[in-house]
């Protein structure tokens, strides 16, 4: 069951979310022998450094070889180990497409793969490292798990979940400091989206860093008059149906807001729901069809209108639309 507290200012935690994955690996790493991490040449990056360190018998450097590393956590997986592999989103993803859908899906093995600095918090290493494509290549493949985690609370719970789960998962991973939505203890539960503000004029359904830019939009709107509730829709596959057309029934139109191509991403994803389930209008904030560039996190933001102004016009045009 879910137990989750909104945060009444959301402000940069003073934690990076790379340390939190390396400390709770290392505290379930403790008491579980099964917990291994492999890397792709980025220990530094990922911030593991600690964790080879401390376990070097369960901690392999496989070097710039995505591919062959997720083979190498699938055979682990096979031997009963629990294996978290962390590459950049591009090359955790769409470079290593085969042996992820092969090596473990369809193998039904059981791997955790960690893609890191989704979208345009890649920032200066531009459009080669800037997955805006990386859940839209997986979203295909049967039986997967697509997580965005929002802050580190959310995904400190993730990674501990992901101890004794089973399947094949993926998850994208700001490394640095994130807007801290959820007071600490919250739990969560994966596959279904947590509602953080209720409403009745309009839905927006967000993950990741449009969490909390969906939250300061629903506040701009509700002091102009419009109700907006806000859902985490942190796990991307599978959707919450459920929680999707309850707010379409409710509200009428959804906004979606997501750090990544609209094209097979999270737009995509509610748009088929409730086009199966409670037909209404969507608009989605995210990038269309572009390729990334080099810049800093906010300039990329604004260039690629992933703002709460953006999601605040995009409520209004819903909503128009229902009318």
């Amino acid at each position: 069951m879910s137990s989750y507290t909104v945060k009444s200012v959301f402000e940069k935690e003073q934690v990076e979310m790379r340390k939190v994955y390396c400390n709770t690996l290392m505290e379930l790493a403790e008491h579980d022998p099964r917990i291994c991490v492999l890397d792709a040449d980025l220990v530094g990056s990922s911030g593991v450094k600690p964790f080879f360190k401390a376990y070097p018998d369960r901690a392999i450097d496989c070097g710039i070889q995505e591919s062959n590393m997720i083979g190498v956590a699938a055979g682990m997986s096979a031997a009963g180990m629990v294996p978290f592999v962390h590459s950049f989103g591009p090359f955790a993803t769409r470079r290593c497409l085969d042996q992820i859908f092969i090596s473990a899906a369809y193998a039904k093995l059981n791997v955790r793969i960690i893609g890191s600095d989704p979208g345009v918090v890649a920032a200066y290493n531009g459009g080669t490292h800037m997955p805006f494509e990386d859940m839209g290549a997986l979203m295909a493949v049967p039986e997967i798990t697509l997580l965005e985690p929002t802050d580190s609370v959310q995904f400190e719970w993730l990674v501990r979940q992901l101890q004794n789960a089973y399947g094949v998962y993926y998850i994208r991973l700001y490394r640095k400091t994130a807007v801290g939505v959820f007071e600490p203890g919250s739990t969560f539960e994966m596959g279904k989206a947590a509602l953080l503000r209720d409403g009745t004029d309009v839905c927006i359904a967000a993950s990741g860093i449009m969490v909390a830019e969906a939250l300061k939009a629903a506040q701009s709107l509700e002091a102009q008059g419009i109700s907006a509730a806000v859902l985490n829709t942190f796990t991307w596959k599978p959707i919450d149906d459920e929680a999707l057309r309850l707010y379409a029934d409710k509200c009428g139109c959804f906004v979606t807001a997501e750090n990544h191509n609209t094209v097979g991403g999270l737009g995509s994803a509610v748009a088929a729901s409730l086009a199966k389930n409670h037909p209404v209008p969507v608009e989605m904030v995210g990038v269309h069809d572009q390729f990334g560039q080099v810049g800093t996190e906010a300039f990329l933001r604004e260039a690629y209108n992933l703002t709460a102004a953006e999601i605040e016009a995009a409520a209004k045009r819903a909503i128009a639309r229902k009318a």
